[in-house]
């Protein structure tokens, strides 16, 4: 574990977080706020920095937006990014921010399709709540994840948190990074991403192991992230599922 010197994290949400998110190491939650302390709560956090555009900005000026012939949502969503994007090492903004991106891409609304009725009950909870979380996650460049927690063990952590079983928890992670298996909700992800630094590219991986995922920016060696994931995937999971035992 390689875990940076960092001052404890904490952040007021506009929603209260479910209290059993305590039952992870390094997380106290009082209502609406959380508190996380980086040396308990990551397996490894060695940069912790991020880069964000405003999401009020990202919502008013960007989520209206439609591709063209020419220019593509992705193109729009990078070009966006380059424009308005700032860096932060303010880990109760991204959270925030993340939680707001999330609370818009996760709303109620998508229920009323038909074809999702499968969706267990509290779902859209518990994907607001681990993507807000996942935010913090960090893959750089080349490939080496640099910041990681149980929530990038998504299956695993649900675990743990919601009391689910593992084939409910497998319904969560599809369900995350399928963006809800709809073009359209495909958009919507990739332009709201944009308040998270333009995180475009699902570096999960290739089967339903319990690995999960992160959503890392175009131009991530993605092949590199993999090998290092397979290295270090069975003794992340055990740790994360280790209230459970």
């Amino acid at each position: 574990m390689t875990v940076a010197t960092a001052d404890l994290i904490k952040v007021d949400l506009p929603t209260p977080f479910t209290k059993t998110w305590e039952r992870i190491p390094g997380i106290t939650v009082d209502g609406t706020t959380l508190t996380i302390k980086p040396e308990e709560f990551f397996f490894r956090y060695e940069n912790p920095s991020w880069l964000l555009c405003d999401w009020q900005q990202v919502r008013d000026n960007l989520l209206p937006a439609v591709e063209s012939e020419d220019l593509t949502i992705e193109q729009l969503v990078l070009d966006f990014v380059k424009e308005h994007g700032y860096a932060t090492t303010d880990a109760a903004e991204v959270l925030r921010t993340a939680h707001d991106v999330y609370a818009y891409m996760f709303r109620d609304e998508h229920l009323q399709d038909p074809g999702l009725n499968f969706v267990p009950d509290g779902t859209l909870l518990m994907l607001r709540e681990c993507g807000t979380l996942m935010a913090l996650n960090r893959v750089e460049l080349d490939g080496h994840i640099s910041n990681v927690s149980p929530a990038w063990m998504l299956c695993a952590a649900a675990q743990v948190v919601y009391d689910l079983d593992k084939a409910t928890a497998e319904v969560l992670d599809e369900l995350y990074h399928g963006t809800w298996f709809n073009e359209s909700r495909r958009r919507e992800s990739l332009l709201a991403h944009a308040a998270l630094g333009g995180r475009l590219v699902h570096a999960c991986q290739g089967a339903p192991n319990m690995s999960g995922g992160c959503v890392v920016p175009f131009g991530t060696d993605v092949e590199v992230m993999r090998r290092e994931l397979a290295g270090m995937r069975v003794p992340w999971i055990e740790r994360t599922l280790a209230p459970l035992s």
